[in-house]
C-alpha cells in the first residue's frame, strides 16, 4: 500500500511539474513579445525636414529620409539609417553643411556618431571628409580615430589619421598628418 501511495504522490508531482512547465512557456512567450515591442523604435519618421529656430531665426535645418526614435530605451537615441544632411546657419546667414550616409544621436550625452562618407563644408569653404566622425554638441567638438582629408579655405590641405577640433576648425589637433600648409611671412 505504501508503494501505491508513493506512486500516486509521484504521479501528482509529475503532473504539477508538467503543468508548471507549460505555464512558464506561455509566460516566456509573452515576455518575448513584450521585449520585441521594446526593441522596436518608439516612432519612425520618413522624409524628415526639421527646422530649429531661435528668436524667429532659423539656426539649423535637418533633412533625412528616415529617423528611428528609440527615446523609450534606458539609454535613449535617434538613428538615421539612411543618413542626414544638416545645415547650420550663422548670425550672418552663412551656412555650414554636414552630410553622412548614417548617423546616430545619443540624447543624454549630446554625442552624434556620423558614419560612412562623412563630409563637412563650412561657410568659408573648408571641407573635411572622413569615414566616421563624432560630434560632441555640448562641447562643440569634433573627433575621429579614422583617416581624414581636410582642405582649408586658404588652399592648405591635410591628410592624416585621427584628429580632434573645435567645430569651426580654429583649433585642430592631428595625430599624424601630411599636407601643404601656407604660412604668412611677417
Amino acid at each position: 500500500m505504501a508503494k501505491k501511495e508513493s506512486l500516486i504522490y509521484k504521479s501528482i508531482a509529475v503532473c504539477i511539474f508538467t503543468a508548471m512547465l507549460f505555464a512558464c512557456e506561455g509566460n516566456l512567450r509573452d515576455v518575448k513579445e513584450m521585449e520585441k515591442d521594446f526593441l522596436e523604435p518608439q516612432s519612425k519618421v520618413y522624409d524628415l525636414n526639421l527646422f530649429y529656430t531661435d528668436s524667429g531665426f532659423v539656426k539649423a535645418n535637418l533633412r533625412s529620409p528616415e529617423m528611428l526614435d528609440f527615446s523609450n530605451r534606458e539609454f535613449p537615441f535617434r538613428e538615421f539609417p539612411q543618413g542626414i544632411e544638416l545645415d547650420f546657419f550663422e548670425e550672418d546667414s552663412s551656412k555650414n553643411t554636414v552630410t553622412s550616409d548614417y548617423a546616430i544621436q545619443y540624447l543624454e550625452t549630446g554625442l552624434i556618431d556620423l558614419r560612412q562618407n562623412v563630409s563637412i563644408v563650412t561657410s568659408d569653404s573648408t571641407i573635411m571628409r572622413s569615414p566616421q566622425l563624432y560630434w560632441d554638441q555640448k562641447r562643440e567638438w569634433l573627433f575621429t580615430d579614422y583617416n581624414y582629408e581636410l582642405q582649408l579655405s586658404n588652399g592648405a590641405r591635410n591628410q592624416g589619421e585621427g584628429f580632434d577640433s573645435d567645430q569651426k576648425f580654429n583649433t585642430f589637433n592631428s595625430r599624424t598628418n601630411t599636407g601643404i600648409q601656407y604660412i604668412q611671412d611677417q
